[in-house]
């Protein structure tokens, strides 16, 4: 159990230095494209795109230990995710464009 804990901390750290990586390589005028609510989520979740919508965008939701358990592809303007079947956790999301290419990242938490 000990070694799971360990384990944890590091992707959480992991995780949280990828994203400032990216939020700062794109420069100090970094728009969100997407906005997500609420945090934590009981029974879903909601992503909401700014002007800059795509619909060739892709939403891909990981668990914790990095499986994903979850993809949304030809997203809407307003995605809503039903999380009901999701364990108690973080969670990380990712939108990528029609090329693959990470366009934003984040995490939530379901707490039911």
């Amino acid at each position: 159990m000990r070694i799971f804990y360990i384990l944890s901390i590091i992707l959480v750290i992991s995780v949280q230095g990828k994203s400032q990586i990216s939020v700062s390589s794109a420069g100090p005028s970094t728009v969100r494209v997407i906005k997500f609510y609420p945090n934590p989520a009981v029974s879903q979740i909601t992503f909401d795109f700014d002007q800059s919508y795509d619909k060739s965008y892709t939403i891909q939701i990981f668990n914790f230990p990095g499986k994903k358990v979850f993809e949304l592809q030809a997203v809407t303007p307003k995605a809503v995710v039903n999380v009901t079947d999701f364990y108690r956790g973080i969670y990380i999301f990712q939108l990528k464009d029609k090329n693959g290419k990470v366009v934003e990242s984040g995490k939530f938490q379901v707490s039911h």
